[in-house]
């Protein structure tokens, strides 16, 4: 490390550690209380960052509640999904969940929105901020506190920079360069599948049913995204994960149909495949002097019930919330009660998530007697479907107020 860096902005407030979509969904839930924010963003900012690609996001009631207020729903160019009835089951076990949001008195559960098109819309809500400083590309490389204030290390242009702020948010992923440089440490589950998804086309539409069919092999789902396609999920056993990589086409088609059956439809096409491993990591703090952890950074989720991001932004929304209302920003009272406030919200989701994952994909005969009751409870005991939907959809418990429904 050089041993003399150059001192940029010491008058800094708040520095973002990327710009993914908690981070920049952060950045733009602080424009309204004008404060020197600054974004490090380790993509160039040519193209989209590699986050933003044909993956299909799931938005839950809170989140697209969040995002209209924000402004970032409307500028979506592509049509998104809604998500009217959800029915999940599971290979070999009796009985389904069936969700219809009519019930509930809603029009839909949330939307399914391509990850590529949501980037382009969070770049044009970005770019009109007037209070935000995006440095790109930027590297994090380290953090010290002195003082009260908080040292941000980075590299930038072929130099280290020193940027001094009041608060340092890490909202860059799960292998966040900020919660090592914080020194803290994560508690971790491998759930030994991977997952693969893409787009593809049914032989009939989905109408607003996104179906979740659980095997001992790892989680499939078929989301109703708004082009006309759906949103392909698929978990394969890790150790046959790079035969299934391999497979034409028609070949991995056949694959999925046999799996999940005919309940949807017949599968006529699929896209390009992206994989990703099957695994959580919970950070064991989630705050450090004058430093703050966010999405992925403080939980990265198994995708099964479309928890993640969800979660992350109420995370961002939280932590905007608390700013706002502190007396002295990143100061200790303040980073106290976001972890309080956060807590039940955090707990009662990976807790949702990783009960999901890994009850549901656990082959054990003895098990199977209990997940069909566990099944039979939420489709017949009307108090358990509430609370399962209300989870769902982001809306249970100590919510940040841009998620709350209008009155």
């Amino acid at each position: 490390m050089p041993s003399s860096p150059v001192t940029v902005d010491p008058q800094a407030d708040i520095v973002i550690v990327g710009g993914g979509l908690v981070g920049s969904c952060l950045a733009i839930a602080l424009e309204p209380l004008n404060l020197r924010v600054v974004m490090l963003e380790a993509h160039a900012g040519t193209g989209m960052p590699p986050v933003f690609d044909q993956r299909n996001l799931s938005f839950n009631a809170a989140t697209v509640n969040a995002l209209t207020a924000l402004g970032v729903m409307p500028l979506l160019a592509a049509p998104s999904g809604p998500i009217r009835r959800i029915e999940t089951s599971r290979v070999g076990d009796f009985g389904r969940v069936v969700m219809q949001a009519s019930d509930y008195g809603r029009s839909e559960f949330g939307r399914v929105v391509i990850a590529s098109d949501f980037g382009r819309a969070l770049e044009q809500r970005l770019s009109a901020l007037k209070t935000l400083t995006r440095i790109r590309p930027a590297r994090f490389t380290a953090t010290s506190e002195l003082d009260g204030v908080r040292q941000v290390h980075y590299i930038a242009d072929g130099a280290e920079q020193v940027l001094p702020c009041q608060l340092l948010v890490g909202a860059d992923g799960a292998a966040s360069g900020v919660r090592s440089a914080l020194a803290i440490n994560t508690t971790s589950f491998d759930y030994r599948h991977d997952l693969f998804v893409a787009a593809a086309r049914l032989d009939r539409p989905l109408n607003g049913a996104a179906f979740e069919r659980i095997s001992d092999h790892g989680p499939l789902a078929l989301l109703p995204r708004g082009d006309g396609q759906v949103g392909l999920i698929v978990g394969v056993d890790r150790a046959d994960a790079d035969r299934v990589m391999a497979m034409a086409d028609a070949e991995y088609l056949q694959y999925v149909q046999d799996r999940f059956g005919y309940r949807a439809g017949r599968l006529i096409s699929v896209g390009e495949r992206s994989r990703y491993a099957g695994r959580r990591d919970v950070a064991t703090a989630l705050t450090a002097p004058h430093a703050v952890l966010v999405g992925n950074a403080a939980q990265s989720l198994h995708p099964v019930g479309a928890q993640g991001f969800n979660l992350g932004l109420r995370d961002a929304l939280t932590l905007a919330e608390g700013i706002a209302a502190a007396a002295s920003i990143g100061d200790a009272t303040m980073l106290q009660q976001y972890v309080q406030r956060r807590r039940e919200d955090r707990e009662r989701t990976l807790a949702f998530s990783h009960t999901m994952a890994t009850l549901g994909t656990n082959p054990l005969i003895p098990l199977r007697p209990m997940r069909t009751l566990g099944m039979a409870l939420v489709g017949r005991v009307q108090s358990v479907k509430d609370r399962v939907v209300a989870q769902a959809m982001g809306l249970g418990g100590d919510v940040p107020e841009l998620c709350r429904d209008l009155p």
